[in-house]
């Protein structure tokens, strides 16, 4: 929901630290690679329930999956005949995928540990990403077959929703501050998460018409 917002306001900033990153030589493959474990590791902090280090984890390797586009970006920007944008690009969103679902289980398995909380609120979570994830992909092939692609300068056609990118990062946060309560707060999200398919589902089928 605060994904554009949010761009339009830090696309400076990433931009200013994409080109120090550039010149360290560090391609966009290798920060997304390093969101990658950085987020399993989180995932399996959450487990061990090693709260903070799971959520400093978190965070950092959410700050890698937000600089990666604009490193991606700059260098095509220096050598327009770059042709592993679509490569980058489904690195980008398989290891995003790959990353949630394993926090949602590492917060699941430590939440239980710690505190007996119940594993459906976290079930429900799973259900309510793979829901959204299939609209959101479905979406971007038909429309790239289509050509009612959306261009927001990603390498998919995005569906805005509800739930997004920024909400995402906060609540994964919110539950391992209070990770006492992390079953409720999974409770709520799924329910977020589920009205952002729906929307998905229903814009995308309606720009498909």
């Amino acid at each position: 929901m605060f994904d554009d917002y949010l761009r339009r306001h830090l696309d400076r900033p990433l931009a200013r630290v994409a080109a120090l990153t550039d010149r360290t030589g560090v391609s966009a493959d290798q920060i997304t690679a390093a969101g990658l474990i950085l987020g399993l590791g989180s995932a399996a902090a959450a487990a061990a329930t090693w709260w903070w280090l799971s959520l400093a984890l978190w965070l950092i390797s959410r700050l890698a999956d937000g600089l990666d586009g604009p490193v991606a970006r700059l260098r095509r920007t220096r050598d327009p005949g770059r042709s592993d944008a679509g490569a980058g690009g489904f690195f980008d969103i398989t290891a995003d995928f790959l990353v949630y679902g394993s926090t949602v289980v590492g917060v699941a398995v430590g939440a239980n540990a710690a505190y007996g909380a119940p594993w459906w609120p976290f079930l429900l979570v799973l259900l309510a990403y793979y829901v959204n994830g299939t609209a959101f992909l479905a979406f971007s092939s038909i429309a790239e077959r289509s050509r009612r692609t959306l261009d927001s300068g990603r390498s998919l056609s995005f569906l805005g929703g509800l739930a997004e990118g920024a909400e995402t990062i906060v609540v994964h946060s919110l539950w391992l501050i209070f990770s006492s309560v992390a079953w409720q707060i999974a409770l709520v999200w799924a329910a977020v998460v589920s009205i952002s398919a729906v929307q998905r589902m229903v814009v995308g089928y309606r720009c498909l018409r």
